[in-house]
């Protein structure tokens, strides 16, 4: 679980701080995706930096050492990207596409549309970290995402991104 604290009770006199928790949806293959970019941190990469960091350190002054020093700024960055993956694991919750199967667009849904001048492309809808924008991979709390969510085939959705408002029409719907 994630935990968000909300700084406008904190230190008045409440118990303390307000906990929102806040679910990261992912589908089967983001999930294992974190699960083997956590395992290789773990097993392959940390280790081979820490062996690296020692034959640095065995070579005396650490000071003017880069190779010590890339060595630790290495390290430091692998463990705070084993942090970030351990904690979007526990809050996850895997879901497979189909097991909420209806007419409407939901979390893990295929999805064809049609833009305004013609051209169809297709989406997937998963969580923000498997979103890959470049291959039909778009996060659900995306701009695209979220007017499609809950929206059926023939249903025709205004799209707010950054470059203008831009309409879209469900073509398919499959999971």
């Amino acid at each position: 679980m994630r935990i968000r604290v909300d700084a406008s009770t904190w230190g008045k006199g409440v118990l303390g701080p307000r906990v929102v928790a806040d679910s990261n949806y992912l589908t089967p293959s983001g999930a294992q995706k974190l699960r083997d970019e956590l395992a290789r941190l773990l097993t392959v990469e940390r280790p081979r930096v820490v062996t690296e960091v020692a034959d640095a350190a065995a070579q005396g002054d650490r000071s003017e050492n880069a190779e010590y020093i890339y060595g630790k700024k290495r390290l430091r960055e692998i463990d705070r990207r084993v942090r970030f993956l351990t904690k979007r694991l526990e809050a996850a919750v895997v879901v497979k596409p189909g097991e909420n199967a209806t007419d409407e667009v939901r979390f893990g849904a295929t999805v064809e549309v049609a833009f305004e001048d013609g051209e169809t492309k297709t989406y997937v809808l998963v969580g923000p970290d498997e979103s890959e924008p470049g291959r039909g991979l778009v996060s659900f709390q995306s701009p695209l995402g979220r007017a499609l969510m809950k929206k059926r085939v023939g249903d025709i959705v205004t799209v707010h991104r950054p470059a203008g408002a831009v309409e879209v029409e469900i073509i398919a719907i499959s999971y």
